[in-house]
């Protein structure tokens, strides 16, 4: 029995938006056609559900470290990058059930918003039944960290045993980011994933971090110390981070780029001469959580590059969902278009995640769910949109 759904838009998302458009979807929610009302020519049995609003795609939370869920207010906001790592290393222990029913809760609110698929990064296999279970597909990365070089091939070696409880095919291994992973790390690395291996690092979430890399200077140094770890190892680059780790990387792997707060033009043209495979994921709520600021959109927009969205933790966050992301970003950038926008929130995500055969666009054959934004007024995203799952 197919489904026939109707608003003011269909927004495909790879195609024109479709004003009082129709989409129709099978009992398993696979498209099965999509309709301009001048040429749909329904039977006298054909029942179309009608909707005030904007319908389209599910959406694609492109970072999330959902086994830090049970961590909502703890950390006190605007601390800086290294004082609120420090507190989610000192702070994150909790029972298992209090773990699981945080966990079930965050998968359960995101499903509820209109979120499809999730880029999650994971330190453990807390998360691996949850996903087996839900109703959203995760692509899992598990994280690799080592700051002393001796820790490399032990802590490698770790990453690649967690991702066997990961069993639905959607798992990566990824160094969690350049001021956690030595120069050899990274080197062993490059040498032990395959090309088909994405990696999800944070990238120049702080100025701290340039600082690291610049000037073997600044907060990260005390961080270290507080957690007992040696930085002899770590040099003076005379550049930004992302400028000393990006040439270690495996090529021509795809890479996802998170938070991207202190990410400048020249980090940009630097970026761009390497022909990398690159997606740039921006988690504004966390970004104005942890450190108080916002990444210079424009400047990745005017450079041409590709923008997914996330929603990081509920550490650092308090809600997990894109469509606040997207909220707080068009209150910031009032030059925002959403029909720009919401492909970073769609399409660009599912396919950071190489899922796009399924999700991303309403188009026939995909499985993308379907999502109604209501109170959408001349295609302007505003603080009273809602949003409501449809299928």
């Amino acid at each position: 029995m197919l489904k026939y759904l109707s608003a003011n838009y269909i927004l495909p998302i790879t195609s024109m938006p479709i004003k009082d458009g129709i989409v129709s979807v099978d009992e398993e929610g696979v498209i099965q056609g999509i309709y301009d009302p001048t040429s749909f020519t329904p039977s006298d049995k054909t029942k179309v559900e009608r909707y005030e609003g904007v319908i389209i795609p599910g959406f694609i939370n492109a970072h999330c470290h959902i086994e830090l869920s049970h961590m909502k207010g703890i950390v006190p906001k605007g601390t800086g990058l290294p004082s609120f790592l420090s507190k989610v290393m000192t702070t994150r222990s909790a029972s298992m059930k209090k773990i699981d029913d945080a966990m079930a809760k965050a998968d359960r609110d995101m499903y509820e918003n209109g979120i499809v698929a999730v880029g999650d990064h994971a330190n453990t296999d807390n998360s691996s039944k949850l996903k087996e279970d839900s109703q959203i597909l995760y692509h899992t990365f598990v994280e690799v960290l080592g700051i002393e070089p001796e820790e490399a091939d032990f802590k490698l070696k770790e990453a690649k045993s967690l991702t066997q409880e990961f069993r639905n095919g959607h798992v990566s291994i990824t160094p969690h980011a350049p001021y956690s992973c030595s120069k050899v790390l990274f080197k062993k690395f490059k040498k032990m994933v395959p090309e088909t291996n994405i990696i999800s690092i944070h990238n120049q979430e702080s100025e701290e971090e340039n600082k690291l890399f610049r000037y073997k200077m600044g907060e990260f140094l005390d961080f270290y110390k507080s957690i007992g770890k040696n930085a002899d190892a770590i040099k003076a680059q005379a550049r930004n981070s992302i400028q000393s780790y990006l040439p270690y990387l495996p090529y021509p792997n795809k890479l996802l780029l998170v938070h991207n707060t202190y990410t400048s033009l020249k980090d940009l043209d630097f970026v761009e001469r390497m022909d990398r495979d690159v997606m740039w994921c921006l988690c504004p709520k966390a970004n104005l959580y942890i450190e108080g600021t916002l990444p210079k959109v424009q400047n990745f927009m005017n450079a041409g590059q590709r923008l997914v969205i996330g929603t990081d933790s509920l550490a650092s966050n308090d809600t997990l969902s894109i469509l606040e992301e997207l909220k707080v970003l068009h209150a910031h950038f009032e030059d925002l278009d959403f029909l720009q926008t919401i492909q970073w929130a769609t399409i660009n995500g599912a396919i950071a995640l190489n899922i796009e055969n399924e999700f991303g666009s309403l188009e026939v054959g995909k499985k993308p769910g379907i999502v109604l934004l209501q109170g959408m007024e001349h295609m302007r995203l505003n603080e009273d949109v809602k949003v409501k799952r449809l299928a």
